[in-house]
């Protein structure tokens, strides 16, 4: 078993809601391991966003730690948690999250900006990644001007760009047409293969699940396996 990258230990999260507190999550342990294709699915509520946005620190867990190589992220600073965010970890979105006044190309650099490189290592860079998802000829289209899935595909490479350890997606295929949906799903494994990337799906659909190495439950609150 290869080394575990990214985990959850102990976590719990609620919010408060017309003065009330809902628990989300409640005890969550979970590893992910270097370079695994993993599933997280759920009821709708479960808490499969709320335990994305924990394990790429754009949330804090009320109980519990979230490591990454072992280090709690708890204890970075705000500098430091962004910098974790930047250059370990990219994020999909099921609502594609794109800037409509900027073309493909330009949403993908966006990520890479804060970096010290060129703007011509950048843009070639990005150029690569829109051409690894199929996107060559519509680089210079804004999002309004491209499918759903275009945009996904988009949204993938924005998500590569800055050559993260770990990709966490939400639902990215929930905004998707059957056929659209499956040429996500066989472009994220193809990435996960030929990038050795760690990458966790929350997802309500099956053939999401069956394409990946293991599936994880979240009910309750807490993960299981089975």
């Amino acid at each position: 078993m290869s080394e575990v990258v990214l985990s959850a230990q102990g976590v719990c999260k609620s919010y408060h809601l017309g003065g009330k507190e809902l628990a989300v999550l409640q005890g969550v342990n979970l590893n992910l391991h270097q370079g695994e294709f993993v599933a997280l699915q759920g009821a709708s509520g479960s808490g499969k966003s709320t335990l994305l946005q924990l394990l790429g620190g754009l949330d804090r867990p009320g109980s519990g730690s979230i490591l990454f190589n072992g280090s709690p992220l708890r204890l970075q600073t705000p500098s430091q948690s962004a910098q974790f965010r930047g250059q370990h970890v990219g994020f999909v979105f099921q609502s594609y999250h794109l800037l409509p006044d900027l073309d493909a190309l330009e949403n993908v650099m966006l990520p890479a900006q804060v970096q010290r490189l060129s703007q011509s290592i950048i843009k070639n860079r990005a150029r690569d990644l829109l051409d690894k998802v199929g996107l060559n000829a519509r680089m210079n289209h804004r999002p309004s001007e491209l499918s759903g899935g275009e945009q996904q595909r988009v949204a993938i490479a924005r998500a590569l760009m800055n050559v993260p350890e770990i990709v966490l997606a939400d639902e990215p295929t929930g905004n998707l047409d059957t056929a659209t949906e499956l040429e996500i799903i066989e472009l994220l494994s193809e990435l996960h293969g030929d990038r050795r990337l760690t990458l966790m799906v929350a997802t309500h659909d099956e053939t999401v699940a069956k394409a990946a190495q293991r599936v994880v439950h979240l009910k309750d609150g807490q993960v299981c396996e089975y």
